[in-house]
């Protein structure tokens, strides 16, 4: 049979042919016909199906989802604007993550370190630059959606029983303020509150430090339990994400036709080029500030990378990363602290996105949100977008819960969906390469980098 390579190859040459033939038929006048047409912009859709089939990954059957919603929903308009359905069952079960999750990775990364006389000082060190780090993400974030404005212009359909499109409610410094804290655990739960159920999680965490080890070992194997679990129930409901995105495709393409589909790219395209500036601008000055070999660096965290771009899962690519920096000179006892704990409150290409995506959707709603709302919602996501970055896509889970914390609309949120897939490649890839760095900079912090180790790493196998 053909390999997975060669089929994909197919792909790539099928939809460059059909993409040129329909553009020349759109502005050079062929006038195929409209059968034609149609057999033509299958043909990729199919050679998508036969690598998907080999390939066996759910990335590539979120892909092949995209195209096959976006033929359906431009051919059969009439069936798809009726699969709104399945996209909202699969809205309503990852929802069902957002408690558990945040309360699970929240408390292990805060008390499974026991000795804090020892980490202490790791602990500040790295607490405060990741909170730089996080920060300028989430304003550069900010800024490309600003200057884009992908949402500008969006028009949704009125058909969908969602959130109306309003104005939020004026609320007082007050209110904000005695928003953030819960008055209830279970009824901020129920009402998927996810800055109080963090507020909790954290004094719940620093509370489990302060007592003796014969009580706090039994809460933290049931907080670590409950996160492994997360995880799993995460996989689990991923498995219906290929049927979601098809469905999100396909209704969106069928309702509002395939214009918004080019508004969506228009995102996408923003959030690449915000990551590589973030990449360029500061991640790269931070290597030559602390003095740290950018050569050995790329050669260190490549693999690691790729393996989060391809998977769309930094937990995937935890084990790699961890072996990886250590070759690269980075003390064991470092590596082990700073990367976990960076899983936590480290995620500089989630935070970047959920700047970004947050803004496209009050654009798309309609809602013209001045720059200080723009940074209420960007402090409260500097707290709620910790401790996501090893479940696959569950930025859509913490970008669901502040849209509708602050009265937006949860629609655009569903049309992000379907470009959804294409996002967290890149966020999860910049996720992974900012907490490795991270690493080295605590342990160039700390004295204790090798500096040879790490301008040796790779060329050993070379000689």
């Amino acid at each position: 049979m053909f390999k997975r390579r060669g089929l994909l190859l197919g792909f790539l040459i099928s939809f460059t042919l059909v993409i040129i033939i329909l553009l020349i038929d759109h502005f050079g006048g062929l006038h195929l016909p409209e059968a034609l047409l149609v057999l033509l912009r299958w043909l990729p859709v199919v050679a998508m199906l036969l690598y998907t089939l080999k390939a066996k990954s759910l990335t590539s059957w979120i892909l092949f989802a995209m195209l096959a919603g976006l033929e359906f929903g431009h051919d059969l308009p009439s069936i798809a604007v009726n699969l709104d359905v399945l996209s909202l069952i699969f809205l309503r079960l990852i929802k069902t993550i957002i408690a558990p999750l945040l309360f699970g990775t929240l408390v292990v990364g805060i008390a499974g370190h026991s000795d804090l006389k020892q980490t202490g000082r790791l602990g500040w060190k790295s607490i405060l630059y990741f909170e730089i780090i996080t920060t300028i993400a989430l304003f550069i974030g900010l800024a490309a959606i600003n200057i884009s404005r992908a949402g500008v212009g969006l028009k949704l359909p009125e058909s969908v029983d969602m959130k109306e499109l309003t104005v939020p409610v004026h609320q007082g410094w007050k209110d904000i303020v005695l928003h953030i804290f819960p008055e209830n655990i279970a009824k901020s739960i129920a009402g998927a509150e996810i800055l109080q159920i963090v507020v909790f999680s954290i004094l719940f965490g620093i509370a489990m430090v302060m007592v003796a080890e014969k009580y706090r070992r039994p809460l933290l194997t049931f907080a670590h339990s409950l996160s492994e679990v997360m995880f799993k129930f995460t996989k689990i409901i991923m498995y219906f994400a290929p049927v979601a995105v098809f469905a999100s495709i396909a209704f969106t393409v069928g309702h509002m036709g395939i214009g918004v589909v080019l508004s969506l790219l228009q995102l996408l395209g923003t959030l690449y080029v915000a990551l590589l500036v973030f990449v360029f601008l500061v991640l790269f000055p931070v290597c030559l500030v602390f003095r740290i070999p950018v050569r050995g660096f790329i050669r260190a965290i490549s693999e690691p990378a790729a393996l989060a771009f391809a998977t769309t899962s930094s937990e995937a690519a935890l084990p790699l990363a961890m072996k990886k920096m250590e070759e690269f000179g980075v003390p064991q006892k470092i590596v082990s602290f700073v990367l976990p704990l960076g899983y936590t409150f480290n995620l500089d290409g989630t935070t970047l996105y959920l700047s970004l995506a947050s803004v496209f959707v009050a654009q798309a709603s309609g809602i013209d949100m001045p720059l200080g709302a723009q940074l209420i919602m960007m402090l409260t996501l500097m707290l709620t977008s910790k401790g996501v970055a090893g479940v696959s896509r569950a930025a859509l889970v913490i970008l669901l819960g502040t849209v509708a914390s602050f009265g937006l609309s949860t629609l655009p949120v569903f049309l992000l969906l379907g470009v959804d897939a294409l996002m967290d490649m890149a966020r999860t890839a910049t996720n992974v390469i900012g907490n490795s760095l991270a690493s080295a900079v605590i342990a160039r912090w700390e004295n204790e980098f090798d500096t040879e180790k790490a301008k040796n790493i790779g060329r050993l196998k070379e000689v």
